[in-house]
């Protein structure tokens, strides 16, 4: 398969639809296409452990090819949450936390927020993540919600770790429309950029655990680039650990009925 792969004859299904693909979604064919050391989040564990993510199969979709049905090209999951006062710095892990207690406490959830879309990397730019993100639209309105939420990371943020995020994050074409491609395609979609979560994410780790996940040698203590990163580690070798935290942009999609 190559990028002029016809991303428009894919069909996407939920979860509850294809519940045999959900395991399947999690092989190397798709998980490759996010770096080791973000599967090491403690935050996503109240939505991806320890059978949370049965609770969430309306609000996941999967993507395959309708010659080869059982081999999954792509992947997305949102979670439903109530609404607070407003969207939380802390971004992705914040809003699983808050779906998780929502849930847990029998609260009625008035939103969606996006999680993630995530592509076989050998079929990425071939508009298959905006045939996603349009399916995950259409699915949010068919469970009856309005408001479909999402921290973004940026597809090209990690290029240029080191620029300020809120710089990055302002950066337009001379169209006018968002620079980065993946935040342009949700505004061509009808997103509202509504602001920065700086604290979106957080994986912290020892040393030895950080030079597992990325196969790099830490040796300095410090800011420090990684491979995949949007902005930089920071490593304290005297005290033999390393934090990631990650930056996101908050965008809002307004569902029609």
């Amino acid at each position: 398969m190559s990028k002029r792969f016809d991303a428009e004859r894919l069909v996407v299904a939920t979860f509850a639809e294809r519940p045999d693909l959900l395991a399947r979604v999690f092989e190397p064919e798709i998980q490759s296409a996010l770096p080791e050391f973000m599967r090491h989040d403690p935050g996503a564990a109240l939505y991806y452990g320890d059978g949370h993510l049965e609770h969430y199969r309306e609000f996941g979709l999967v993507a395959f090819d309708p010659a080869a049905p059982e081999r999954p090209l792509a992947r997305a999951f949102s979670v439903p949450f109530a609404f607070r006062d407003e969207l939380p710095e802390r971004g992705w892990d914040e809003v699983i936390r808050w779906g998780y207690l929502d849930r847990t406490a029998g609260r009625r959830p008035t939103a969606v927020s996006a999680l993630e879309i995530m592509v076989a990397p050998h079929l990425q730019g071939g508009g298959i993540s905006r045939l996603m993100l349009n399916a995950m639209r259409d699915n949010a309105r068919r469970l009856g919600f309005a408001d479909l939420y999402g921290p973004l990371r940026p597809t090209l943020k990690d290029k240029e770790p080191l620029t300020p995020f809120a710089e990055y994050a302002v950066r337009r074409r001379a169209d006018g429309l968002p620079w980065d491609p993946w935040v342009r395609v949700h505004v061509q979609a009808g997103a509202q950029i509504v602001k920065p979560a700086p604290t979106s994410m957080v994986v912290a780790g020892t040393i030895a655990e950080w030079s597992a996940w990325t196969r790099l040698r830490f040796d300095k203590s410090g800011p420090t680039i990684v491979p995949g990163a949007l902005s930089p580690v920071h490593v304290s070798l005297e005290q033999n650990h390393a934090v990631y935290i990650e930056p996101n942009l908050w965008v809002h999609h307004r569902l029609s009925p």
